[in-house]
């Protein structure tokens, strides 16, 4: 099996400057090496599975002012969450309870995988709204189906899919979803939301929907204004009015009371649960001896306790129902709550996992449909609290669990009597801080036009169509641009000057063209027909052509052919190498002839075999230009050993009369087969003789010069391949004196 061995790397490979080998030759990367790096050992693996539960490192120090702490903060995120989480349940068109529910098992689930302290998990307002529009569409075509039901097939599915993600570790997938898509869709989101509670807030009893898209909500609200009841406008408006007056005054008075910040925090922090409470005791005053007629809408009648535990039933043909919504809904589980836990990560001083992070929520949306729990994932403005509240772990998340578990068993008499449109103002209330401010839009604007224009892209979308469309909508727009500007990225030849005095004098290396340095130095041209070319935005398939093309084309203008006259007859010249006419040819004779190219690698990591193919393509289109003198092609800060070991296979890195003319063929064409021929038809095929003379002797004498410690951290078998541009012009100067003069 040596094929298997060389392949596998089991069998080491013939080193093509065996000659010449030194102390300092590096040895090429294998599959193995791969196999050993991806394939997790023993060890790997045990810590793996201690990593999905971080609570097992912070566990054993917890103490008393922790415990302090997290009591308070979860008790306070519970009072915030109970009335929250009852009116985002009436956002996904389920019965109140099912928002306790959700809270409660956020709670008792994300602690011992969380990585966060500040993230508290549990129903938010985006996630429950995408549900509200999926449940209807599939009981259109399933009627008989509760909406409850439909719930939680869709959170067992995105929990499965999240889990699987976390265990896969693709927590990386979410940095594909850029920052003006974040903030579109969110706030399209808030403004869909807002508009939909409008006829809860107001008591329209006109029959019209407020599932559809934000504008026809908007268009449908105002024109059935006078279909509102007084009452419920009332206890809705003045609700409203009374939460962003609490937030208000509270701002000032921690602004004029700089020393009782934290009172006026609490006291703000609780404005949801005092406005809840406020208005329940009103509605049970007022509805007390009228429970069959309220004067207003209420909740009513709720079941104590988890009535609704179960294993949930999963059809398959639900799941063909509402397919094509699951990856709308799987993005906004990752969405919300990676960007929340990587801003209070930043804020606190603390890295998040994300992939353990998906695992976290994975699990709590995986096992949440047991008790009955919907959807849930990070909230920002209950993690803003907790955060502000003093919590030191994610345990403070059990308290939050507790505190809902009191409302689930004592406190259903009082939510019965809780107003609609009390719900609907908090929910109005909660929603409106994700709205993106005009300022934050011309800031995007100052800092990236293009990224203000996918913004309101998907703010349009998201008003006049839906959620998950708008979500679409920016993610490929933003990965199309990605994938424009690295396929149109454009290369830039390299000048150098030299900056600083005395021994501080030391060369510089920037571009010629000076088009994005501000700067009044003017770089030149390092040596007559030596070119230095900078990757700005890596090497791989889709650019490789465009960044080849603007070098060969610059090289071209720049340089001469090295002998113009090369055909004895004009019809032994190919159609493809037209005689130069005599313009050209009197300006040409003033050109250096082209000796060497360097290639700055700094900006690229990985190559593929495209991008190879079509450096050995432009180097025999420039061997025909040169010939009989040979190019040299020198490499500076190539950081990947599978990148020099690519470049190396495709006869890069080192003088040799044998270099493969393509990879593609069934068989290598050598330069040295093909050296001598003369004929046009070899040309036209690309096959010209590039004699290497003085090759050897100059690779003997770069092996004794090892005084510069840059120059000795390079391998000595492939002398091309330098650590910087320095190193790499010095090794051209090396060759030009040492090459015979034509």
């Amino acid at each position: 099996m040596p094929f298997v061995k060389k392949v596998l790397g089991l069998e080491k490979p013939i080193n093509p400057l065996e000659r010449h080998a030194g102390p300092r030759d590096e040895a090429d990367p294998t599959v193995l090496d791969w196999l050993n790096d991806a394939v997790p050992s023993g060890p790997q693996l045990i810590q793996h599975f201690i990593r999905m539960f971080p609570f097992m490192k912070w566990i054993k120090h917890y103490n008393v002012q922790w415990l302090i702490g997290d009591l308070i903060a979860g008790a306070t995120v519970g009072a915030v969450v109970i009335p929250q989480g009852m009116g985002y349940a009436k956002l996904a068109g389920l019965p109140v309870q099912y928002g306790l529910y959700t809270s409660f098992m956020g709670g008792i689930l994300y602690w011992p995988f969380a990585t966060s302290k500040d993230i508290t998990i549990g129903p938010v307002a985006i996630m429950s709204t995408v549900l509200g529009s999926i449940i209807p569409e599939v009981q259109q075509i399933y009627p008989s189906i509760p909406g409850p039901q439909i719930a939680m097939s869709i959170t067992i599915i995105c929990g499965s899919i999240v889990t699987f993600m976390g265990l896969a570790r693709l927590g990386f997938i979410v940095d594909f979803i850029p920052l003006p898509s974040i903030a579109s869709f969110m706030t399209g989101s808030a403004i869909t939301i807002c508009s939909g509670q409008v006829k809860t807030l107001l008591g329209e009893t006109a029959n019209f929907s407020n599932r559809g898209p934000a504008y026809q909500i908007i268009i449908d609200s105002l024109k059935n204004l006078p279909s509102a009841k007084k009452y419920d406008a009332a206890m809705g408006i003045s609700a409203l009015v009374t939460l962003y007056l609490i937030r208000s005054v509270c701002t000032f008075c921690v602004r004029k009371f700089p020393r009782r910040a934290k009172l006026f925090f609490f006291l703000s922090a609780l404005r949801t649960a005092f406005i809840i409470l406020l208005f329940t005791m009103i509605s049970a005053i007022v509805n007390m001896h009228r429970r069959d007629d309220p004067a207003f809408a209420i909740v009513g009648h709720i079941s104590r306790g988890f009535q609704h535990a179960g294993v949930p039933v999963i059809d398959r043909n639900i799941i063909k129902a509402y397919i094509y919504n699951l990856p709308a809904c799987v993005i906004v589980l990752l969405l919300e709550h990676i960007a929340i836990s990587k801003s209070f990560g930043r804020i606190n001083n603390y890295t998040i996992d994300p992939s353990q992070e998906l695992i976290a929520i994975g699990i709590t949306n995986l096992l949440g449909p047991f008790i009955g729990a919907y959807s849930a994932t990070g909230s920002f403005s209950r993690s803003a609290i907790q955060s502000k509240s003093g919590s030191r772990t994610p345990l403070a998340g059990l308290t939050t669990a507790i505190v809902v578990l009191i409302a689930i068993y004592a406190l259903t008499t009082v939510i019965f009597y809780i107003p609609h449109a009390a719900l609907a103002a908090v929910i109005i209330h909660a929603v409106g801080d994700l709205i993106v401010a005009p300022n934050t839009l011309y800031q995007f604007w100052r800092i990236s036009p293009l990224d203000a224009l996918i913004f309101v892209i998907g703010l349009v979308v998201a008003i006049t169509n839906t959620i998950p469309n708008s979500i679409y909508v920016t993610v490929c727009i933003s990965v199309a641009v990605l994938i424009f500007r690295h396929a149109k990225a454009s290369g830039s030849f390299l000048g150098q000057t030299r900056v600083g005095e005395g021994q501080n004098n030391r060369p510089l290396f920037m571009p010629m063209d000076q088009s994005d340095v501000a700067s009044d130095m003017k770089p030149e041209n390092p040596r007559p027909g030596v070119f230095i070319y900078r990757f700005t935005e890596g090497f791989n398939y889709d650019n490789a052509n465009h960044y080849t093309d603007a070098m060969v084309q610059s090289i071209f203008k720049y340089t001469r052919r090295t002998n113009g006259q090369a055909y004895a007859a004009k019809g032994d010249r190919p159609w493809n190498d037209p005689e130069p006419g005599r313009k050209a040819n009197s300006g040409e004779e003033d050109l250096p002839l082209l000796r060497a190219i360097i290639l700055d690698f700094s900006a690229v990591n990985n190559v593929d075999v495209t991008s190879i193919q079509n450096l050995i393509d432009v180097r025999n289109q420039l061997n025909l230009r040169a010939a009989p003198l040979e190019v040299q092609w020198h490499f500076a800060n190539v950081g990947n050993r599978w990148t020099r070991r690519a470049l190396a296979a495709a006869g890069f890195g080192y003088p040799s009369t044998c270099p493969p003319v393509s990879m593609i063929r069934g068989k290598n064409v050598e330069v040295s087969e093909i050296q001598d021929c003369e004929s046009p038809q070899d040309v036209e095929i690309g096959k010209v003789g590039v004699p290497c003379k003085g090759a050897e002797q100059w690779v003997e004498s770069e092996k004794g010069s090892c005084n510069d410690p840059l120059r000795s951290a390079e391998s000595s078998s492939r002398p091309f391949f330098h650590v910087d541009l320095t190193s790499a012009l010095e090794s051209v100067d090396a060759y030009i004196a040492a090459s015979p003069a034509l």
